[in-house]
């Protein structure tokens, strides 16, 4: 099968296209013929050094796909050759990745594709929407009438999150850079901030009336300290990145602070999937890429400052 492989770590020029062996599903896997991969910020973190990860070179990276099962492997019951699906595989000590061809993964974490969806799309939800989802609606419990701060709204995760906080009833409060601000208001977002040169706890804080936000969600790090003066005592943050600085005060506040770190399964993808039928949320794709061009998708993702997901076209057309 045509994979990209990442020969050692490093930055995005050392992708290769190669042909490697297809693999054989085992008991309770699925091989997926791979339509679409989407791209992540922690696939660039994997591909400068992925040792954390439990990976060593050479190795095929990504971690989002929508495509169509092949075969399926012993004891796989609820799934069958045809079926269309879409998942984001196990990252810790899974060196073959959605770069590529096919791709082998657990039958019990893969989810059956929104039919509304093109594979392009939907390859664009798993890791960011269900981050999104899981952070919004199972961490945050956000409810209808709260009023919801969104650091980096324009983003992969971001931009999940301003919908589904949206379409669960709640006043948005979303940040970007300017270029991506009317992106913000195209998502749903009740208020704009840009956060180069406004002070978003400082809008925030305006926005209610000095008594400060609900729910702080930070998909872009380092938010968190200057947001709890933000957020009303009894308040909820959560973030998916690390932090430094002085936190002390969410104590004295009484707000609970959650650690957002993905597990894969499949009834999170089952949760989602309505909102994406009725169109409540729907992925913001930028661009769409062949996979032989995965290192330019590699350069937007370095850059910091993208705009919802770039996807890779990896069947051939």
């Amino acid at each position: 099968m045509r994979a990209i492989v990442l020969p050692r770590f490093g930055g995005p020029e050392l992708f290769e296209v190669r042909d490697v062996p297809t693999p054989t599903p085992g008991p309770g896997q699925v091989l997926v013929r791979v339509i679409a991969s989407g791209t992540n910020p922690v696939e660039a973190k994997l591909r400068q050094n992925g040792t954390w990860a439990g990976l060593q070179p050479p190795v095929i990276i990504g971690y989002d796909a929508s495509g169509v099962i092949e075969q399926v492997g012993p004891g796989v019951t609820e799934f069958k050759p045809g079926d269309e699906v879409f998942y984001t595989p196990e990252i810790f000590h899974n060196p073959h990745g959605t770069y590529a061809e096919f791709n082998l993964v657990g039958a019990s974490i893969i989810a059956r594709k929104p039919p509304s969806l093109s594979h392009e799309e939907a390859a664009a939800v798993p890791l960011a929407g269900g981050t999104a989802w899981e952070a919004i609606v199972r961490r945050l419990q956000v409810r209808v009438g709260e009023t919801v701060l969104i650091h980096g709204g324009a983003g992969g995760v971001g931009s999940f999150a301003v919908q589904i906080a949206k379409a669960a009833g709640a006043r948005v409060l979303a940040t970007s850079g300017p270029d991506n601000l009317e992106t913000l208001r195209r998502l749903g977002a009740d208020v704009v901030i840009n956060y180069r040169g406004e002070d978003p706890a400082q809008v925030a804080l305006r926005e209610t009336g000095g008594q400060g936000v609900d729910a702080v969600f930070d998909t872009a790090g380092k938010n968190v300290p200057a947001s709890i003066p933000a957020t009303r005592p009894f308040g909820r943050i959560a973030t998916i990145l690390g932090f430094t600085g002085d936190i002390s005060a969410f104590y004295s506040r009484n707000i609970a602070l959650h650690g957002v770190f993905l597990t894969r399964e499949r009834r999170r993808l089952e949760e989602l999937t309505p909102l994406l039928e009725r169109k409540l949320v729907r992925p913001l794709v930028e661009q769409v890429l062949p996979l032989e061009k995965v290192a330019d998708a590699h350069r937007q993702l370095d850059s910091g400052h993208g705009r919802g997901k770039v996807v890779l076209s990896v069947a051939r057309k």
